[in-house]
Formats: structure tokens, C-alpha cells, sequence
């Protein structure tokens, strides 16, 4: 891994990002009467409730075609956290992608293009890092997968990530997992060092 891990250099300083809030689903009391209208209301509420928790989608743009990413904002927090704020700054609008190794990844969201950038929060003026947030559950076991790229250091995520364009489990709890390209797979497997993210949103999300 120490060949792979040089070529996700960013310099590192750490930052717990952003914690996802999840309303408590409704729960129907023993007393409750069981009338045509309080049960559309429970459906109402439990329709509700799944609006609340869905993951969000995210619309890349590319040279290459469009790319629809579900961001797993409710396993992920953290991550997921990082990726969905940059993306709502409008951090990655006209990045490029700096790395391409055939059948493994395609790598962007460096500010400097060259893979040593990361995104500086103005609020600090410092380089923003999370700490790794790996799940048993969020795998690199196959095409599409998105997470962040980091250098040797487990914390030092800032904005870089990548897609894999083949499964690739040796990566498996050491990188953070936080999405999956959901359509527009075919256009992530033909970027190529140098193509661009003209423009990255939300395509929805979720209900606060």
C-alpha cells in the first residue's frame, strides 16, 4: 500500500465534521384509536419519515457525461458530512480530475490539480481534515464506489475522493466509503486525466 498511499498526498491537519441529525420516528401509543383518519395520519407520518432519512443525490457533471452519486449521509455522517457541504459551497464546480489508473480509480477534488490540495475553510484559513470513518457495511466491492483519498495519515481526508472502476477490497477499512454512482457509471469509467466536473449538486435532499 505504499505506493497507493503517496499518491493520495494531502497535507494533514484533523477536523471532526458535521453530525447528521435524524428526527425519531413516531410511535403510535396503546390508547390510541385505531379510526380511518389516525391510520392515513400514521402512513402520512411513516411516508414522512422515510422522506426525512432518504440519502441525498448528488449530480456530477462532467466532460464525459452526467453521474448521479447517492451520498450514504446516514452511514457516513462524517464523511458523507465533509463531501455534502462542499459540494453545496460549490467547492468542486470546474475542478478536474488529476489521476486515472485503469480498472482502479479516477481521482478529483484537488483545488490544485495536482493532488496535494485540499479544501481550505475561510473561516480558519487552514486546510479542513476529518477523521477516517470506516464501516464494516460500506465496501469496495465493486465499479462505482466513492470515497476519500488521504495521504498516510488515517485523518487527513480533506476534499479529494475517488471512484473505483473495478472492485477493490486490499482498500477496505483503511479508506472511507461514503457513496456509490447510482447512474451514469459508463461516463465515470471513461474519465481520464484532465476531464472536468463542470458542475456538482444536489439533486435532492433530505427533509430537516
Amino acid at each position: 500500500m505504499r505506493a497507493f498511499t503517496r499518491k493520495f498526498q494531502l497535507t494533514a491537519t484533523i477536523l471532526v465534521a458535521a453530525v447528521v441529525a435524524l428526527a425519531a420516528p413516531l410511535s403510535a401509543t396503546a390508547n390510541e384509536p385505531q379510526s380511518g383518519n389516525s391510520h392515513k395520519g400514521r402512513l402520512l407520518a411513516a411516508k414522512k419519515e422515510s422522506k426525512m432519512t432518504a440519502n441525498p443525490v448528488v449530480v456530477m457533471d462532467t466532460s464525459k457525461g452526467t453521474i448521479k452519486i447517492e451520498v450514504f449521509k446516514n452511514e457516513a455522517p462524517i464523511t458523507a458530512g465533509n463531501f455534502l457541504d462542499l459540494v453545496q459551497r460549490g467547492f468542486y464546480n470546474g475542478l478536474t480530475f488529476h489521476r486515472y489508473e485503469p480498472g482502479f480509480v479516477i481521482q478529483g477534488g484537488d483545488p490544485k490539480g495536482d493532488g496535494t490540495g485540499g479544501f481550505i475553510d475561510p473561516t480558519t484559513n487552514r486546510e479542513r481534515t476529518i477523521p477516517l470513518e470506516v464501516k464494516p457495511e460500506l465496501r469496495h466491492d465493486s465499479a462505482g464506489m466513492v470515497a476519500m483519498a488521504r495521504s498516510s495519515d488515517p485523518n487527513s481526508a480533506s476534499s479529494q475522493f475517488y471512484i473505483t472502476l473495478g472492485a477493490a477490497s486490499f482498500l477496505n477499512n483503511q479508506y472511507a466509503v461514503f457513496g456509490k454512482v447510482i447512474d451514469g457509471l459508463n461516463a465515470a469509467q471513461q474519465l481520464r486525466k484532465g476531464d472536468k466536473m463542470n458542475s456538482v449538486t444536489m439533486l435532492e435532499t433530505a427533509t430537516k
